[in-house]
């Protein structure tokens, strides 16, 4: 009887070590395969979908409104703090009124001395009006007894040291008559309406513009927010800190100004439109997506508008891709507070019109 071969050649273990390898290969190509398809994906989707541009050169913007004080004096109260939020008409500070208040009092006493004025030169129209009746009464008379003088000269009966005495009195009326007529017309000039303000004294009309320049004056001691927003700066408002008309004292960050202000590449608004969708991804919230559309592109790149735009008048010129700001206004609301300066990463659609 033959002996069983203790090291066969064939049979299970051949088919056991092939099985390994091969599972092994597929292993390898798998590990390789999976990453390379990836990143051809995207790739793919990166380079080979026209419809769709993206950028994360894109902040959050808000109008910032720097508030001033519109006349002089030192701050008396502050009835906000920094990061506080504000509605249109709040009262931001207070400015010291008591100046203004005297302004006003000197204002109503120089309307009543205008007032005591006219008074007094419409007394004087009417005396000098009763003294015009008895100058020219006196001029009659003078002129009569010159006539009785002259006559008697004529037959001989008189002397010529009478007739000037006579011709004297008669200048002298005249010459009474002219004054007392003209300080009449005098005192009626100064009595007399402008066309500027007409039905009213110009004395008594200076005085009412100066009184209704210091009630301006006065209500502006009052600074109130003149927008919705979130106090910033605010630094500056100490009771006792003097106030200088177009000086800031404090800013407003008005939210419901928020947007996105996008920098695009030249190469990449060509199909942009005002209106297409867009999608902002804002890096300080992870998986915060906000819709919003295309509201507006740039009338120029953004080194057109630097202090120092690029000369490219030159030998050395090198072609540098521009970058074009496109406004993006936000639809969804947020759940997070939106920040002016937060970087954000903007999408549009460049596929819808």
């Amino acid at each position: 009887m033959a002996e069983a071969d203790p090291f066969p050649t064939g049979g299970t273990g051949t088919a056991t070590r092939a099985t390994g390898t091969k599972r092994q290969r597929m292993r390898m190509l798998l590990m390789f395969a999976v990453p390379f398809l990836l990143v051809v994906a995207g790739l793919v989707y990166w380079f080979g979908n026209p419809t769709r541009v993206s950028t994360d050169n894109a902040v959050v913007k808000q109008d910032i409104v720097s508030v001033a004080g519109e006349v002089t004096g030192l701050i008396v109260s502050a009835n906000v703090r920094e990061n506080q939020l504000v509605k249109a008409g709040d009262v931001l500070f207070t400015i010291d009124p008591a100046p203004y208040r005297v302004a006003i009092a000197q204002a109503d006493a120089q309307i009543a001395s205008a007032q005591a004025n006219m008074t007094a030169l419409q007394a004087d129209v009417g005396a000098n009006a009763a003294d015009i009746a008895g100058v020219r009464d006196d001029l009659v008379l003078a002129e009569a007894n010159y006539a009785r003088e002259k006559a008697l000269m004529d037959k001989g009966f008189n002397t010529r040291a009478q007739m000037d005495v006579a011709r004297h009195a008669v200048a002298t009326a005249r010459d009474r008559l002219a004054s007392v007529g003209a300080a009449v017309a005098k005192a009626r000039a100064q009595l007399a309406n402008g066309e500027q303000v007409p039905g009213v004294n110009p004395e008594v009309a200076a005085g009412q513009a100066t009184r209704a320049k210091a009630a301006l004056d006065l209500l502006r001691t009052v600074v109130r927010a003149p927008a919705a927003g979130r106090i910033s700066q605010s630094s500056r408002l100490q009771p006792g800190q003097m106030v200088f008309p177009g000086v800031p004292m404090v800013s407003i960050v008005v939210s419901a100004s928020t947007r996105v202000d996008a920098n695009f590449k030249e190469s990449e608004i060509g199909r942009m439109r005002p209106g297409q969708p867009a999608e902002v991804r804002v890096d300080a919230y992870p998986g915060l997506v906000l819709k919003g559309h295309v509201e507006s592109i740039g009338a120029g790149t953004g080194s057109e508008f630097s202090v120092l735009p690029a000369q490219n008048a030159t030998g050395n010129w090198v072609k540098i891709t521009q970058r074009v700001p496109v406004r993006i206004a936000i639809d969804s609301q947020s759940s997070r507070p939106l920040l002016a300066g937060l970087s954000t990463q903007v999408t549009v659609d460049v596929g819808q019109r």
